[in-house]
């Protein structure tokens, strides 16, 4: 499923009023494992994680291995915050980005988030300018397929946060997810959409190439 971060879903960053549900977890696997084989290594990388969640789970998996972590969510984790690899920035998206260089990351990932924002666009524009050349970033968001699961895994279930999913503003195919991407400057010759997590999701890897 697809509740594994979001940097707008109320007034908290995900994760920071509630422990992370089976459900999350899942989630947080599925992506990581996903990224880990697109990515080969991080060593050495320059990450930015946008919506981490207040808790940064998928971030921290790869800590040791990246030169630097560029976590921004609305609340961070005190150790996160602490951490001699991170650069934390708490605030909302897409302004939250707006002090940090153009072509300064080499990865950039954003999972579970954009479904939060009514103007996704700006921030994907964002995440184009921030990477680096041969850079790449990584998209995932909840499928309309994956609407029905996590409206009975929040509503019906409680094994979900309702308030995240309630925050939901849109739900992306990759005919929807496809079309705001180049709109936000990607090449389509760089871009691939796909669907993921058993149909749940939509997953976009975007390079910028030469």
């Amino acid at each position: 499923m697809t509740s594994d971060a979001s940097a707008q879903a109320g007034p908290n960053a995900f994760g920071h009023d509630h422990r992370l549900t089976p459900v999350d977890r899942f989630g947080i696997w599925l992506s990581a494992r996903r990224i880990r084989h697109e990515v080969g290594t991080f060593a050495g990388k320059r990450l930015g994680d946008f919506g981490c969640g207040h808790e940064a789970a998928l971030a921290r998996t790869v800590l040791d291995d990246v030169e630097t972590a560029t976590l921004v969510d609305r609340s961070l984790a005190p150790d996160l915050l602490a951490h001699p690899k991170v650069h934390a920035v708490e605030g909302s998206l897409p302004e939250a980005l707006s002090s940090l260089a153009d072509a300064s990351l080499d990865i950039v990932l954003c999972t579970s988030v954009l479904e939060h924002l009514w103007e996704p666009v700006d921030t994907l524009t964002e995440f184009r300018r921030l990477l680096a050349p041969d850079g790449v970033c990584f998209i995932n968001v909840p499928s309309w397929l994956g609407k029905r699961a996590l409206e009975l895994s929040a509503f019906r279930l409680n094994l979900s946060p309702a308030d995240s999913i309630d925050d939901h503003k849109s739900y992306y195919d990759p005919k929807d997810l496809w079309p705001l991407l180049v709109r936000a400057g990607f090449r389509p010759r760089h871009l691939r959409c796909s669907r993921h997590k058993f149909g749940l999701n939509t997953f976009a890897v975007c390079r910028l190439g030469r």
